[in-house]
């Protein structure tokens, strides 16, 4: 039986990501709640089933499982913040290889992937589920119209080789809150704290054994703060500790906004050193708010926020050597990276606040709406906002 609860008047947000501190999900899904539009309902749909989606005025869903509940039967969005519409292990790595995977989704190619290549969980009821999934995902292609927004152009690339229509596709870069707490340019006294910060999930993909063994390479007095909780984290505790690095480490754990805000502000540089292909990654933005440089991996859609040389640099993944270098590079110019930082923080305020994402987001919402076979006469049309 069909449920009639919603505004038709307003634009729903639907996911199973939490909204609020965590994972880059749940931090975008905040910043967009905090600057949503009048049309746009401060309620998150968390399931599609027995709703009369006939009445939507447009549904913009976050969580790829929401695809499966549709009905086709109004104006859809997916934002798609992730690789796991495409991959049934949402890593696009092969562990195995330490290399990025560039097949597209097939049952074979990806069971040989997991089995050899050791992409993701090896669990045969796993797997099985995750490959079923993904292609169910796909096949929704085939059945319904969505418009697929893109958080990096290195996403809607992906989404276009795995069948996606390039029609069907826009890329829109995240945006972010701008903290409220004060912030500033790299002083001299701060860069002489000769602290470098890692903020994110302590997982194999996020490359950060690849830092603590760079770490040895670069001058003895950086000190690196770790920012994060994870599975990986007592393996590399332990590699930590074999390598002679406690003295220079400092394990946060998992850390609220105000105490992560104190570890940007304290360090001379954020590592961002994934090896897996990063859709997006909030973390640069995150420092850029900060007047911090970045140096990161040239995988995924970092190097579309990332201006290597005046924002920041980007080294080769797991490349020791091109770190050490960047790292004791930026340890010893304290003008250079708070050069970088100050353009960082430029290049954040020209595309990346959150106004500026809400803004060409209702713009996609407009062209959505308008096209839909069943809209594009309705008496409740969307007006397009003009772009300047």
């Amino acid at each position: 039986m069909y449920q009639k609860i919603f505004d038709q008047d307003l634009i729903y947000q639907c996911s199973n990501f939490e909204v609020g501190e965590g994972g880059g999900v749940e931090t975008y899904l905040a910043s967009l709640f905090e600057h949503r539009p009048h049309d746009v309902s401060d309620r998150v749909i968390k399931s599609l089933k027995n709703v009369d989606q006939s009445q939507f005025k447009l549904l913009h869903i976050h969580s790829p499982d929401l695809l499966l509940q549709l009905t086709g039967e109004c104006p859809t969005i997916f934002s798609v913040h992730n690789h796991s519409f495409y991959c049934p292990s949402g890593t696009k790595y092969l562990a195995g290889q330490r290399t990025i995977c560039d097949r597209n989704f097939s049952y074979l190619g990806c069971i040989r992937g997991k089995l050899v290549d050791k992409c993701g969980s090896r669990r045969p009821l796993r797997t099985l589920r995750e490959l079923q999934t993904t292609h169910h995902f796909l096949d929704v292609l085939k059945k319904i119209k969505i418009t697929f927004i893109a958080n990096s152009e290195y996403v809607r690339q992906e989404l276009i080789q795995n069948g996606v229509p390039p029609e069907q596709t826009v890329m829109l870069h995240c945006g972010i809150s701008i903290p409220q707490t004060a912030t500033a340019p790299l002083s001299l006294e701060v860069h002489q704290n000769h602290r470098i910060l890692f903020a994110g999930r302590i997982v194999s993909d996020k490359g950060l054994e690849w830092l603590l063994k760079t770490l040895i390479h670069t001058d003895p007095q950086i000190q690196l703060d770790i920012a994060g909780e994870g599975w990986e984290r007592p393996r590399l505790e332990k590699l930590a500790n074999t390598l002679g690095l406690n003295n220079r480490i400092t394990w946060h754990g998992w850390c609220d906004r105000n105490k992560l805000n104190k570890l940007y502000q304290q360090c001379f540089a954020v590592i961002f050193p994934s090896v897996w292909p990063e859709p997006a990654g909030l973390v640069t933005l995150e420092a850029y708010a900060r007047y911090r440089p970045v140096i990161g991996s040239a995988v995924g859609g970092i190097p579309e926020h990332l201006r290597d040389g005046e924002t920041g640099i980007l080294v080769p993944s797991n490349n020791i050597q091109k770190l050490t270098d960047a790292i004791n590079e930026l340890y010893r110019d304290h003008q250079k990276s708070r050069y970088m930082g100050e353009q960082g923080h430029a290049f954040l305020m020209k595309e990346f606040t959150m106004g500026t994402h809400v803004k060409n987001l209702r713009t996609i919402y407009a062209k959505t709406i308008a096209e839909f076979p069943s809209r594009a006469k309705s008496l409740y049309r969307y007006s397009i906002p003009q772009a300047k």
